[in-house]
């Protein structure tokens, strides 16, 4: 059966980020949205596109990232037009970017809807998502509204944003009350007992042009920064202008410039399983497990006493290990880590004393 799809629609991948809590793998030459971290033989960015590629028009994807990571975009997705690659010459959080997508899909197609997603999620249950994102398509496609997709917590985790919406029976689409950022284990028990919050996963739809209208209602300074030069944008002449405006856009996520300013936000609860992949603690919850416990990438392990170890390398090493629980074992080139599992969030901190001591060529 062969797909039919809307024209209108398009997807922007976000790929820029580090990754550096997935450090060594993930390191700023190669940023672990283009390792395959889950051994399954596709990267996490190759994953994401194939997976966007059943709902919206192949040639309607669009990849941001950042200019040092053109090449492997293109050494990734080798049949995508390099002019679907959108180089940031600056780290500027998601607010600049995604306006300047907007700004290019909405001169492409004055009727184009646009998906926002993050390139390194996880998503087992893909039916699920797909149906989800058509629900968003549709609903953001008759209304001048922005969407996001939040997904139902299984724990209170600390380290993601919550939203909270109006609970209405009966409702997919849900008016968002409030963003909050990680909040505290306290508040985030609270949220869950009180059912109407959910994770922020950064995923979101909305019209190019309603999202355009909203930067020029509330971040007034950043729109008038690209909209100099609206006229050169899908043209040869758009580089130059990037490279000169974009490093002068505000440092801010999408969430502040935009959504927590508006009053038309609203929140779909997720019907699939989903994994921010933030963290070797998180890349242990979503792989099979040995007899031991221990979850296992690119290794043959002989486990001596050593159980619920997330064990990582390459060509089938074999590691031997004895005496270790609960540990991060990941074995790399140039730097082997070995780090309890609860101290996962120290390996931004332990990258960064490393290159301090070691230089640019370990991080």
């Amino acid at each position: 059966m062969t797909t039919i799809y809307n024209q209108n629609y398009y997807a922007v991948i976000m790929a820029g980020g580090v990754g550096s809590r997935f450090w060594p793998v993930s390191t700023s030459k190669f940023p672990k949205q283009f390792h395959d971290m889950l051994g399954v033989g596709d990267s996490l960015l190759q994953k994401t596109f194939k997976r966007l590629s059943k709902i919206v028009p192949y040639e309607n994807i669009l990849i941001l990232t950042n200019e040092e990571y053109v090449d492997l975009v293109q050494e990734q997705l080798p049949d995508l037009d390099i002019e679907k690659i959108i180089a940031e010459p600056a780290m500027r959080n998601t607010a600049p970017c995604i306006l300047l997508a907007a700004m290019k899909i909405k001169k492409m197609n004055r009727d184009g809807v646009m998906l926002v997603a993050p390139s390194d999620h996880w998503i087992k249950e893909e039916e699920a998502f797909e149906q989800d994102i058509s629900n968003a398509f549709k609903a953001a496609s008759e209304k001048e509204i922005l969407i996001t997709l939040g997904i139902k917590p299984t724990y209170p985790n600390t380290g993601f944003g919550y939203i909270k919406y109006e609970q209405a029976e009966g409702h997919e689409l849900n008016k968002v009350e409030k963003f909050t950022e990680k909040p505290s284990l306290r508040n985030a028990k609270k949220f869950l007992e009180e059912g109407n919050y959910v994770w922020n996963a950064g995923i979101f739809i909305w019209k190019a042009s309603y999202i355009v209208d909203s930067f020029k209602e509330h971040s007034s300074e950043m729109f008038n920064l690209f909209n100099k030069g609206v006229e050169i944008l899908n043209t040869s002449k758009e580089k130059e202008f990037v490279e000169d405006s974009y490093p002068e856009a505000q440092n801010i996520s999408i969430d502040y410039a935009i959504l927590e300013k508006s009053d038309q936000v609203y929140v779909i609860p997720a019907n699939f399983d989903w994994n921010d992949l933030g963290t070797w603690g998180a890349l242990y919850d979503e792989l099979a497990k040995d007899e031991q416990n221990n979850a296992i990438v690119g290794a043959q392990l002989i486990p001596l006493d050593a159980k619920d170890n997330m064990i990582y390398t390459h060509n089938q090493k074999v590691v031997v290990i004895d005496g270790l629980q609960d540990y991060i074992v990941v074995d790399e080139e140039k730097v082997l880590i070995i780090v309890p599992k609860e101290k996962e969030q120290e390996i931004k901190q332990i990258r960064a004393n490393v290159v301090e001591k070691f230089g640019d060529n370990f991080g």
